[in-house]
């Protein structure tokens, strides 16, 4: 297949773009959190190749875009009050709501559930290319599965070039981490999964917020994922990835200590040159929570494209308060949950 290479900018790409999605395509989009792989989400067939396209566990759910907050009645019933009060709050933006979806929604869309999560990501060509189609935009994130999510167009094409209809450039995420996910169909609403969208201003708003247990251990088997990225390893490079968390100064000692020669260093830019016998990426500075979400997958990425192979690899956890808590996810998530904890003066 011949992927087409569509710039944001260019005359005709939201057409076309719009075209290949009702004629049943798949189109990489851009978005504020991440690049999606989006397929027209009321056809079930065009669905099922976004799994196919990403080797996706069929019992993984998609999140549905849409481009206004007047069209969650068309695929959500019941739409409570607090849905609407974050979509005026929040949307155009990385919020993403879990609700229970009406009979259009096709279950390839929801992995069989009677829910379906439903966002307006903050991109303006995106947002057009949903309206230009007349359709929602089913989308999960644009890397194969497993593998750490892309954030650039070029990250697309890495792992979609050759799969897919068309790629839209969109350049680099403004964000750099899916969007969170909320389930308003349960009391108190529960956080599925953080996101660019800090738990913080959620709980300002909506007052108690649960926390799912999957995003502190793996789902074991049997258990159906309610989100994506909840049940399966998630963000990994072929490497085996071990988080420390802690005081950064500790966390940076310990891979001065155990990292063998040739290790992969994921660390804050303060520490860069503690590490001098190891590859090095850095995601910004420690008190950056944004430049860390905006670089903790193309530094997850980075390794697999060495030219001296990489065995393990070490990485630095910010704390998870705001958006540390979504790249701390992340990368627990990219280690399958290999964590060494390190305590204050310890």
């Amino acid at each position: 297949m011949n992927t087409l290479f569509l710039p944001a900018s260019a005359p005709g790409t939201i057409e076309t773009a719009a075209r290949i999605l009702l004629e049943g395509g798949l189109v990489a989009i851009p978005t504020e959190t991440v690049y999606g792989l989006g397929a027209n989400g009321l056809n079930a067939e065009a669905v099922a190749k976004i799994f196919e396209a990403k080797g996706r566990p069929q019992d993984n759910p998609l999140i549905l875009h849409i481009s206004d907050v007047s069209q969650l009645p068309l695929f959500c019933d019941p739409v409570p009050a607090l849905a609407y009060e974050l979509a005026e709050r929040f949307w155009p933006g990385p919020l993403t709501l879990v609700l229970k979806c009406r009979e259009n929604v096709p279950k390839r869309t929801t992995a069989g559930l009677d829910t379906v999560a439903i966002r307006c990501p903050d991109n303006e060509i995106t947002r057009k290319i949903i309206s230009a189609a007349g359709v929602p935009i089913a989308a999960p994130s644009g890397n194969t599965s497993g593998r750490p999510s892309p954030t650039t167009a070029q990250h697309m094409v890495e792992d979609m070039n050759g799969k897919i209809e068309a790629i839209v450039d969109g350049g680099s995420c403004g964000i750099g981490v899916e969007s969170t996910i909320l389930d308003l169909t349960v009391q108190p609403p529960r956080l599925l999964r953080p996101g660019g969208m800090p738990l913080e201003p959620l709980r300002e708003l909506v007052g108690e917020i649960a926390v799912d247990e999957a995003l502190i251990r793996p789902l074991g088997e049997g258990e159906r994922p309610r989100a994506p990225g909840m049940k399966y390893r998630h963000y990994a490079p072929k490497a085996p990835v071990t988080v420390l968390t802690g005081p950064s100064d500790r966390t940076a000692a310990y891979i001065q200590d155990h990292a063998p020669s040739g290790s992969g260093v994921i660390c804050f830019s303060e520490y860069e040159a503690c590490f001098p016998n190891c590859i090095v990426r850095t995601i910004g500075k420690s008190t950056d929570l944004l430049q860390q979400a905006q670089h903790v997958f193309d530094a997850l990425r980075s390794f697999d494209a060495t030219e001296v192979e990489v065995n393990e690899i070490f990485a630095q956890c910010p704390p998870e308060q705001g958006l540390g808590l979504a790249v701390a996810n992340r990368l627990k998530k990219a280690a399958g949950f290999h964590v060494v904890a390190l305590e204050e003066n310890a």
